[in-house]
């Protein structure tokens, strides 16, 4: 990463994280940081996964919410991330916030949410999006964008201006973290990087070398 000429100003401002002995807690201040500093998506998170021969996977998706629980986003569950999920159990998580300088490293098992749970969110997406979540066959192939505009259009057709029910394989994924490691550039990348691990007593933390 580049640094500019007020790389000690900066620095001073972002404090020593290293104090901290509640993972939740700083995630969440980091967040809200990130939200005033990130011109583009401060919950884009890249979520990776493993498919059935053990080749992994990554792509970017939109954390939902967050609490002592776990990190939520909602797929389509036929998808090849949903498989692998389900598949698996397992999955990391990376955000990266270039304006700030920090990245959060998150790896833990994997659960779905509840239906309650899935059902409140998806009612609050835009109408256009729940009728996507019933036209597009996620990561299967497509014939042309004329048959996913086919499809769209009949599903429009179908739920008129009604309530549009939540699809049966379209839900949500918490990832129950078990390591979450924050990391914060430095100077001649001698970075700062802390590793919270639970265990059968809650949170541990470590210091690693950058």
């Amino acid at each position: 990463m580049s640094h500019s000429n007020n790389d000690d100003q900066l620095e001073l401002n972002n404090g020593d994280f290293t104090n901290s002995d509640e993972p939740l807690e700083l995630f969440s201040a980091w967040l809200e940081e990130a939200k005033n500093a990130e011109l583009n998506d401060p919950t884009a998170m890249t979520l990776a996964s493993v498919d059935e021969t053990g080749m992994p996977n990554a792509r970017m998706v939109l954390l939902k919410d967050f609490d002592k629980n776990g990190f939520v986003f909602y797929t389509n569950f036929e998808s090849n991330k949903g498989r692998e999920l389900l598949e698996s159990g397992k999955a990391a998580l990376l955000f990266h916030w270039k304006s700030l300088r920090r990245q959060v490293r998150i790896r833990g098992n994997v659960e779905t949410v509840s239906s309650q749970e899935a059902d409140i969110y998806y009612q609050s997406r835009a109408r256009g999006s729940r009728i996507g979540a019933w036209a597009s066959k996620q990561s299967r192939p497509l014939e042309g964008r004329l048959a996913l505009e086919k499809s769209v259009a009949e599903y429009t057709a179908k739920f008129g201006f009604g309530k549009i029910p939540r699809p049966e394989h379209w839900s949500g994924f918490r990832i129950v973290p078990m390591e979450i490691e924050f990391w914060h550039d430095r100077k001649f990348r001698l970075h700062d990087r802390l590793l919270f691990r639970f265990g059968e007593t809650g949170w541990a933390t470590s210091k690693l070398y950058p």
